[in-house]
């Protein structure tokens, strides 16, 4: 015990001393920097020989765009494929893709050979999946997808308008708006961000032909609001145990309830005694509160539970209502459609219903009302628990992980190959030391103490 007590104590002062050059390199350049090294040219495929998997010798290719009204059948007819062998095609397709989902604007490739007709036709529904008909003599379909690469990138702003577009600017995905509204749902309150408030990420980027598809996994990230900074870990034990969010403390984020019941809205109108109805044209309590979104945007439980009601009623519209326990229940108004049944079990997170107008409504948001001990109160107002902290078996790896990324994150805007060289040097150094710790094996404690100090 001594020993590790030692060692810990150790990797304090080793993680103090590297991370120092880290901490003092820190600043708010908002320039995204990748970490990982670009690994794409090294499995690059050589596309003067194939392309989807196939030789392209003795073929012209084509690459065209679905267009609006236009359907396979129509597509392959100009290539010389017969109304009944596109009709094989379609059964054929089947369990593999449904030629009835083709959309337009995606893009599909068709192979000709020298008498101009089509030997195979490739169809792209994403960035990443192809499918593939092979037309020659006999049919064949299959689903394939394109080489992927997993870069590590960061990204930091400062939030001048709206989360979305800070992002943008920063050329980072919007789309990890949606990703930090769940992670700091239970601690954040994003419905009332503002100018000024901050957040750097360490985040996965996913490419394809060396072009973004978009983003992956945040790993980590440190969000400033309000004059308090929150912190946020990733950790997945490597025991097949599902992987969460933790603060620098090992304490989960996750909470009992949600703080919303979607993912990223705004609050149009709050829970108050005295609001005048915009339908009824008179002043009268509001027991809830609204979350203005575009019609069909999903709806979620804010907690598990069983569905007591699903139903209509011409002030409520469509609406769902769930007891969580015996102290808490929620419900949810004027969906254009619900998407659970009266007795139904629920999980946090789980979808619903979705926006809509329906009752007394002048326009799509969803009215999100909670009861504790029978009385209705302030869904936003209350606090909740966090969930279960880091277990104490998992504490020397969840440790590991937590000084990496910190010094990490403090060094975003700092030089990238000094990151780099840093980052390396720090998660070796670590590593080694933690596996000392748990063999407790003292033979090579002088010389990591010599490497880290």
């Amino acid at each position: 015990m001594t020993l590790k007590k030692n060692v810990l104590a150790l990797v304090v002062l080793g993680v103090l001393a590297l991370g120092s050059s880290f901490i003092f390199l820190s600043s708010f350049d908002a320039t995204p920097e990748r970490i990982s090294p670009d690994a794409s040219a090294a499995g690059a495929m050589d596309a003067s020989e194939t392309l989807y998997g196939l030789a392209i010798t003795g073929y012209d290719i084509e690459t065209k765009t679905v267009a609006r009204n236009e359907f396979l059948s129509g597509i392959l007819q100009r290539y010389q494929i017969d109304l009944q062998r596109i009709a094989v095609l379609a059964d054929k397709s089947k369990p593999v893709f449904d030629v009835r989902k083709i959309a337009a604007g995606h893009d599909y490739t068709v192979f000709k050979d020298r008498s101009g007709r089509a030997a195979y036709f490739v169809y792209q529904p994403n960035a990443i999946d192809y499918v593939v008909y092979d037309l020659r003599d006999s049919i064949a379909v299959y689903k394939e997808q394109k080489p992927v690469d997993t870069r590590i990138e960061t990204v930091a702003g400062t939030i001048q308008s709206s989360l979305y577009e800070t992002l943008e600017a920063n050329g980072a995905s919007p789309d990890l708006a949606v990703q930090l509204a769940e992670i700091y749902g239970w601690a954040v309150n994003f419905y009332r961000i503002n100018k000024g408030d901050w957040f750097k990420l360490v985040y996965e980027r996913k490419y394809v032909d060396g072009l973004p598809v978009g983003p992956g996994r945040i790993e980590s990230a440190v969000f400033g609001h309000n004059g308090k900074e929150y912190e946020a870990y990733y950790f997945e034990p490597d025991d097949g145990q599902p992987g969460a969010y933790y603060d620098e403390n090992g304490k989960s984020l996750r909470r009992t309830f949600l703080k919303a019941p979607l993912k990223y809205s705004r609050i149009s109108s709050r829970y108050t005694m005295r609001r005048f109805h915009p339908v009824q044209r008179r002043w009268k309590a509001h027991l809830g509160t609204d979350f203005a979104a575009p019609h069909g945007t999903p709806i979620v439980a804010t907690a598990a539970g069983v569905v007591t009601e699903s139903s209509y009623g011409s002030g409520n519209g469509n609406y769902v209502k769930v007891q969580h326990d015996n102290v808490y229940t929620t419900q949810y108004l004027h969906m254009s459609k619900r998407a659970v049944k009266k007795g139904q079990r629920v999980s946090q997170g789980q979808v619903i219903g979705y926006v809509g107008s329906t009752g007394l409504a002048t326009g799509p948001h969803v009215c999100y009302r909670f009861w504790k001990h029978g009385k209705q109160v302030d869904a936003l107002a209350q606090v909740f628990p966090p969930s279960e902290p880091i277990s104490e078996k998992y504490r020397i790896a969840f440790t590991k992980t937590l000084n990496i990324h910190q010094q990490v994150l403090a060094s975003v805007g700092a030089d990238k190959q000094s990151n780099l060289e840093l980052f390396g040097a720090l998660a070796f150094n670590i590593d080694s030391l933690f596996e000392v710790v748990e063999n407790d094996d003292s033979r090579y404690l002088d010389g990591f103490s010599a490497q880290m100090l």
